[in-house]
């Protein structure tokens, strides 16, 4: 793709200069054939560099071509940096985060892996951290500061139940009370909210779908335009025992998924500490960088800058002129 495509009429000048030169180069081989005695002239005029004395006027051609291109203003893609977004990562710290189907404990591998995700995101990123069981705590606002949400990452504690509805709207909050504090001419910054969950919501009812519930929360996030990242996180085979007696804790995907599916999110699945790695890394590239169209015309320059300077370094030694 190219910005200013008309450039690329200057080809024709560059073709007749290469028509140009080989024209010379003819004529100046019938000249010399002109003379009838071949030796004699061998022996006044010493033999020249052959097809070298060409290099200088191919490169220099060659430069042409590519300022051609260069003015065309070659464009591509590239990932660059975000510079205004918000992230709200909500992460699940129920007592089913305490199972080891996932080792050392699904909630001790959550930990690391958000730490590492915080550290992926680009400087201009604003991360927020939220936590939740039974009810939210907003424990980090959005900030650039990493520091401050790796403690906090660290610093989590585990506690009964699962309250994923209240977890979403405190997010919403959250995000909302940044983005009035940010909002500029464009309005406030895109922002998404990225939830870690193994469990089905278990508070303030077991049905996601009550007023309350984890599936109206997620069609508010999509009605002010905040997609759910939702990482269902955990095996089928996980356990916790309580009061003495073990207690499934199988991963809950399908609530997961639909409330990805209701906030116009993305669903994902972490099985293991390196499934939860990828997925973050995955996430990280997702909402920290943007694809923009760059000028390439830059390379372009500088390699028919470098052949102009070859070309009259090989003028020199062969003893040539540049056209």
């Amino acid at each position: 793709m190219f910005a200013h495509p008309w450039w690329f009429l200057l080809l024709l000048v560059v073709a007749a200069l290469a028509v140009g030169y080989w024209w010379i180069n003819r004529r100046r081989q019938r000249y010399t054939m002109r003379f009838t005695n071949l030796a004699l002239l061998e022996r006044v005029a010493p033999r020249g560099p052959g097809r070298w004395r060409h290099v200088p006027m191919v490169l220099v051609l060659v430069a042409l071509v590519l300022m051609t291109i260069a003015l065309a203003g070659p464009q591509g893609t590239a990932q660059v940096p975000r510079n205004r977004a918000t992230v709200m990562l909500t992460i699940d710290v129920s007592l089913s985060m305490r199972a080891t189907d996932v080792e050392p404990s699904r909630l001790q591998v959550a930990q690391t892996a958000a730490s590492a995700f915080a550290d992926q995101l680009p400087a201009g990123i604003n991360l927020g951290l939220s936590s939740f069981a039974a009810t939210p705590s907003t424990l980090v606002t959005p900030t650039t500061d990493r520091q401050a949400v790796k403690n906090a990452i660290g610093s989590l504690q585990l506690a009964e139940s699962t309250g994923t509805g209240d977890a979403i709207r405190a997010s919403l909050a959250a995000i909302r009370a940044f983005g009035a504090q940010v909002r500029g001419p464009e309005g406030p910054p895109p922002a998404r909210i990225i939830l870690l969950s193994d469990g089905k919501q278990t508070t303030p009812t077991t049905d996601p779908a009550d007023d309350r519930g984890a599936y109206p929360a997620a069609a508010e996030a999509k009605a002010a335009g905040v997609p759910i990242s939702a990482i269902s996180f955990g095996t089928e085979y996980g356990e916790i025992e309580i009061d003495g007696r073990p207690v499934s804790v199988a991963v809950a995907d399908d609530q997961m998924r639909e409330i990805a599916q209701l906030s116009g999110g993305d669903f994902r699945r972490a099985s293991n500490e390196l499934d939860l790695r990828e997925t973050y890394a995955t996430l990280a590239e997702q909402v920290g960088y943007e694809e923009r169209t760059v000028d390439l015309s830059g390379r372009w320059f500088l390699a028919a800058t470098i052949l102009v300077l070859l070309g009259a370094g090989t003028a020199i030694v062969t003893g040539q002129r540049l056209p």
